[in-house]
Parts: C-alpha cells; structure tokens; sequence
C-alpha cells in the first residue's frame, strides 16, 4: 500500500489549504506592516506632543515668575499713583 498516493478529492482539499495558508501569512505580513507604520507615527505624535508640554510649562513658569515681579512693580505704582492723589 503507497501512502503517498493521493486522490483527487485530497489533492483539490490540499491545494486549498495551502492557498488558504499562504493568504493568511501575506494578510499576517500586511497587517504586521501597518502596525508598525501606525505605531511609529503615533510614537512621533506622542514625542511632539511631551515637547509642546515641556514648552508650556516652561512658559507657565516664565509667566508665574513673571506675575511676581510684575505684582512688586503694581504695588509700587499704586503707592505712587496714592502718593500723586494726596499731593493734588
């Protein structure tokens, strides 16, 4: 008896599981490929997106500090601009 005699029902099931296979390692390679392009753009998304962060807290400090001194100087003026009134 010869095992590796096939008939043509096995041949025909053969060629479809094989084409079947081979469809969906090249929709796995697709699929795969897309993943990494999306995951990359979203790495780059997510890198802009901590430097705008950065920037704007960086600015926020500047503009805290900022109000500070800029509070000394309205302190200052109203003193003065109290001072002008009394002399008037």
């Amino acid at each position: 008896m010869n095992y590796l005699s096939h008939s043509h029902t096995d041949s025909v099931l053969l060629i479809i599981l094989v084409v079947v296979i081979c469809l969906f390692f090249v929709l796995g390679i697709v699929v795969l490929a897309l993943a990494v392009r999306i995951l990359t753009t979203v790495k780059r998304v997510v890198a802009k997106a901590e430097h705008v962060v950065d920037s704007v807290e960086s600015a926020a400090d500047v503009f805290k500090d900022a109000s500070g001194k800029m509070a000394l100087f309205k302190l200052f003026k109203n003193i003065f601009d109290l001072t002008q009134r009394k002399h008037k």
